[in-house]
C-alpha cells in the first residue's frame, strides 16, 4: 500500500531526529551503536521495535561501573514527584536536574502534554534515552540540541525550571549568591543568578557523588531497559506511583483549560459527549504495564527497582524516605531530614503554588476524596480497576465511604525493592 505524503513527511522527520541524536551521541562518546528506523516503507513501528531487539541482545563492552550513583525518579503529572524530587534535590552531595526531558518533547512533539500517538512515544523514547545518558555523564552541553533558542557560548536563560535544582542555583554554578540566600525561591534564583553557564552546571556536576533527574516523560520503566542495564552507569529507578482518582482531581484543579470537560461534568453532574476519557485511562495503562514489570522483577531489574505510593510517603515521610536512600545506597545526610521536618506539617495556605512542595503531606494525599463528586469517582473506578487492584487501592461503594474512610481507601502494602 501507497503511503500518503504526509505519513512519509511524518515518518521522515521522526527518522530525521532519531538519527541526529543518535549521531550526536555516538560522536560524544564510544558505545555499541544500534540500528535506525528507516521510513521509506512507512514501517517505522515494525523497524523501531527490531531496532530495540538488537539493541537489546546486541553484545556490550565491559566498562568500570562508574562510583556515582544514578538515579531516575519515575512519574507522572501530579503524582508527588516534585516533592520526591526535594529528597534528592536537598542532599549536599546529589546534583539534582528537574525535568530535563521537556526540552525533548517540545522540540520533537511540540504542542504536546501527554502524548498518546504510539510514534510520539518511540521518537521521544530514543532521543530521551540518550539525553539521559549524556546527562548522567554530565554532558550538559547535549541539553543544547533541544533548548530554543540555541545557547550561545553556553550560556542561556531558557532551561526549564532552572531554579527547581540547588545546583544550578549555588556557586560555582551561581556566583553571585551570598550567605543570606542560601534557601532561594525558584523565582528568586533566576532573577538573582542570571543566565546559566552550562560550562560551569557541568563542572557542579563532576564534583558531585550522584546525579537524579525526575521525569514525567518517560512513561513505562522498560523504556529504560538500555539505560539500567547500560556498564557505564549505575542507574536506580524510583517508579513513583498515585491513586489515580488523586491524579485526576489534581489535574482537574491544576491544568483547568486541559481538564475544562472534567470539571463540567464534576460540577453539572452531566458527563460531556466528547470527554477525552485518555486523559485518566493512559495514566492507569502506563501504570499497569510499568509496574507489571517491575513485580514481575525480570533479571535487568534486579538491585535497580523500588516502587513507592506516593500516599505511604505522604504518611511516613522520613520512613519512607531513609527506605529510599537505603535501596540506593546513599547515607542521608541532615539537609533531607531537616527539609522533611520543615515542609510536611504545612497549613491550608502553604499549599497553594500548583507547584508548590510546602504542605500537610498526609492531608494533600488524601485531599481528592472532597474534591470529585462519586459520578467520577466511580467512573475512575471501573476504567481504573486493574491498576487500583494491583496498587493496594481500595475502591469506594459509595459517596459516605468515600468521605469518611480514608486510611481503608489504602492497603497495607510492602513493595520491598527488588535486591
Amino acid at each position: 500500500m501507497q503511503c500518503s505524503w504526509k505519513a512519509v513527511l511524518l515518518l521522515a522527520l521522526a527518522s530525521i531526529a532519531i538519527q541526529y541524536t543518535a549521531i550526536r551521541t555516538f560522536t560524544a562518546k564510544s558505545f555499541h551503536s544500534c540500528p535506525i528506523p528507516n521510513p521509506v516503507n512507512c514501517s517505522l513501528s515494525q523497524d523501531t521495535d527490531a531496532a530495540d531487539r538488537l539493541c537489546d541482545e546486541s553484545p556490550t563492552f565491559t566498562y568500570n561501573l562508574s562510583r556515582k550513583t544514578h538515579v531516575l525518579i519515575l512519574a507522572t503529572t501530579r503524582s508527588g514527584s516534585s516533592f520526591v524530587g526535594q529528597l534528592f534535590n536537598q542532599h549536599f552531595d546529589v546534583f539534582y536536574l528537574f525535568e530535563p526531558l521537556y526540552h525533548v518533547q517540545y522540540t520533537l512533539i511540540p504542542k504536546l502534554t501527554q502524548s498518546k500517538s504510539t510514534t510520539d512515544r518511540r521518537v521521544m523514547r530514543g532521543a530521551s534515552r540518550d539525553l539521559l545518558r549524556s546527562l548522567y555523564d554530565c554532558d550538559l552541553y547535549f541539553l543544547e540540541n533541544y533548548i530554543k533558542p540555541q545557547p550561545v557560548n553556553h550560556t542561556t536563560d531558557r532551561l526549564f525550571r532552572r531554579g527547581a535544582s540547588k545546583a544550578l542555583c549555588s556557586p560555582p554554578v551561581c556566583e553571585s549568591l551570598g550567605a543570606v540566600d542560601l534557601h532561594l525561591e525558584e523565582g528568586d534564583c533566576v532573577k538573582k543568578c542570571g543566565t546559566l553557564n552550562l560550562t560551569l552546571a557541568t563542572e557542579s556536576c563532576r564534583e558531585h557523588g550522584h546525579v537524579a533527574i525526575k521525569t514525567v516523560r518517560v512513561p513505562e520503566v522498560s523504556d529504560l531497559r538500555a539505560l539500567v542495564e547500560d556498564p557505564r552507569l549505575n542507574l536506580k529507578v524510583i517508579q513513583l506511583v498515585r491513586d489515580p482518582r488523586g491524579i485526576l482531581a489534581s489535574r482537574s484543579e491544576t491544568f483547568r483549560d486541559t481538564y475544562r470537560l472534567w470539571r463540567i461534568w464534576d460540577g453539572t453532574g452531566r458527563k460531556p459527549y466528547n470527554l477525552d476519557v485518555t486523559q485518566l485511562t493512559t495514566v492507569c495503562e502506563d501504570f499497569w504495564n510499568s509496574v507489571s514489570t517491575g513485580l514481575n522483577r525480570p533479571p535487568w531489574l534486579k538491585g535497580k527497582y523500588m516502587l513507592v505510593r506516593y500516599e505511604d510517603l505522604a504518611r511516613n515521610p522520613m520512613k519512607k524516605t531513609e527506605e529510599i536512600y537505603d535501596f540506593l545506597g546513599i547515607p542521608m545526610d541532615s539537609n533531607v531530614e531537616r527539609w522533611i521536618q520543615n515542609n510536611t506539617r504545612g497549613d491550608r495556605s502553604s499549599s497553594k503554588h500548583k507547584y508548590g512542595t510546602v504542605r500537610n503531606s498526609a492531608a494533600t494525599a488524601e485531599k481528592w476524596r472532597f474534591r470529585l463528586s462519586y459520578e467520577i469517582v466511580a467512573f475512575t473506578q471501573h476504567a481504573c480497576q486493574q491498576v487500583l487492584a494491583q496498587l493496594g487501592y481500595k475502591i469506594a461503594g459509595s459517596e459516605e465511604e468515600l468521605k469518611n474512610l480514608s486510611i481503608s481507601l489504602v492497603e497495607e502494602r510492602d513493595f520491598l525493592p527488588f535486591s
